[in-house]
C-alpha cells in the first residue's frame, strides 16, 4: 500500500499538472470507485464538472484537491482520493488507449504541453474518489502539504499531521509518542505508536522498520520509556528516511504503485531493514531477522536493535 513518500510523489505530480485547471467532464466507468461519495455516481459527476482545482494537498497518505465551483471565491469542497492497495492517478492524453482497470475519467481544460485527462485506475477497487466538504483545521494552519487555506476535508479531520509537517518539534514529538490522552504514560510498543495515524500520520510498516533501524530501537520498546534523545533520534530518522525515499520516487515492489506518469520509484534498493531477512546488517554485519507483528512482519537487526527488558525494582 502506498505510504507517505509515494503519496507525496503523486501529490507533487498532480500539483504541477492539475492545479488551476477546470474539470471539463467526468465519466464514471465503475460506480464502485465512487461508492464513498454521498449521492452516488450521478451526483459526483454533476458536482465535479465545471469546478476548478485550486490546489493539491496531502496529510499523511490522505490526498485531496480543493475545488471552486463557478461563482465561488474560495473552495468549499474537495475531490478526495483514496489510493487503497492499487489505486493510481494517471495524467494521460485522451488519444492514448484506456488503461486496464480504468474506473473514472476526468477531463481537464487545455494547458500547453499538459495531458488532457486525469484517469483513476484501480485493479482491486479498494480505493476510490469522493467529494467532501471542507472544514476548519482548528489550529489556523493549512490543512496539509500543498494546502493554501486552513481547511481540511471532513473525512480527514481525525488524521494527525504527518512526520514531514514543520509543526513537529523534538519536544512535541517526544510528548506525543510517550504520553497518551491526559498525560498518562503510553504503554504500547514504539512501532505501534508511530503507526497510529491519530498520533502521527503517514508512517507505514516499511518506513517504520527503516526508521527504527536507523535509530537503533527495538519495535516493542515501550513508548513511554523513550528518553528525549531517543525520541529525537527517531524523529530525525523518520524525516531522513521519508526525504530519501522522496528523492528516489518512493518504494515500488510491483507495478501497482506508480507516479502520475506511470513510473515506479526505486527506494526499495536503499532499504536497510525491511524485506532483508537473512541479509547482513549494513552497520554490524549480523543477519537481519523477520518477526511477526500485528498480522504482518517486522524486520530488525538482532544486535543493533536489541530488546532491553525493564528491570524490576526490589525492596
Amino acid at each position: 500500500m502506498p505510504e507517505l513518500p509515494e503519496a507525496e510523489v503523486v501529490r507533487r505530480g498532480l500539483d504541477a499538472w492539475v492545479r488551476g485547471r477546470t474539470v471539463t467532464g467526468v465519466e464514471v466507468l465503475d460506480a464502485r470507485s465512487v461508492r464513498r461519495h454521498d449521492g452516488g455516481a450521478a451526483d459526483f459527476t454533476s458536482r465535479l464538472a465545471g469546478a476548478r482545482v485550486t490546489a493539491v494537498a496531502r496529510r499523511g497518505k490522505f490526498m485531496w484537491m480543493p475545488i471552486a465551483r463557478p461563482g465561488e471565491t474560495m473552495p468549499s469542497s474537495a475531490l478526495v482520493a483514496h489510493l487503497g492497495m492499487s489505486g493510481q492517478l494517471l495524467l494521460q492524453d485522451h488519444e492514448l488507449p484506456d488503461p486496464r482497470h480504468l474506473r473514472v475519467r476526468i477531463g481537464l481544460s487545455e494547458a500547453a504541453g499538459m495531458p488532457a485527462e486525469l484517469r483513476f485506475v484501480d485493479q482491486r477497487i479498494f480505493g476510490g474518489l469522493r467529494l467532501d466538504p471542507l472544514i476548519s483545521t482548528g489550529d489556523g494552519l493549512p490543512g496539509g502539504f500543498g494546502a493554501e487555506d486552513p481547511l481540511i476535508p471532513v473525512s480527514a479531520h481525525h488524521i494527525a499531521r504527518d512526520v514531514l509537517d514543520p509543526v513537529w518539534t523534538p519536544r512535541g514529538f517526544h510528548r506525543a509518542v510517550t504520553q497518551s490522552a491526559g498525560g498518562r504514560p503510553r504503554m504500547t510498543g514504539i512501532k505501534r505508536a508511530i503507526l497510529d495515524q491519530g498520533l502521527i500520520s503517514g508512517v507505514g510498516n516499511i518506513y517504520a522498520d527503516e526508521a527504527l533501524w536507523h535509530a537503533r530501537l527495538h519495535y516493542e520498546k515501550p513508548a513511554h520509556t523513550l528518553r528525549p534523545k531517543q525520541s529525537e533520534d527517531l524523529l530525525e530518522a523518520l524525516i531522513e528516511v521519508m526525504e530519501r525515499s522522496l528523492e528516489e520516487g518512493g518504494t515500488s515492489f510491483d507495478s501497482l504503485y506508480v507516479n502520475v506518469n506511470g513510473e515506479s520509484g526505486y527506494f526499495s534498493r536503499s532499504l536497510q531493514a525491511y524485506g532483508r531477512a537473512g541479509q547482513a546488517c549494513g552497520r554490524c554485519g549480523r543477519l537481519i531477522v523477520r518477526e511477526p507483528f500485528m498480522g504482518r512482519s517486522s524486520y530488525r537487526c538482532p544486535h543493533c536493535q536489541r530488546r532491553r527488558r525493564l528491570q524490576r525494582s526490589h525492596s
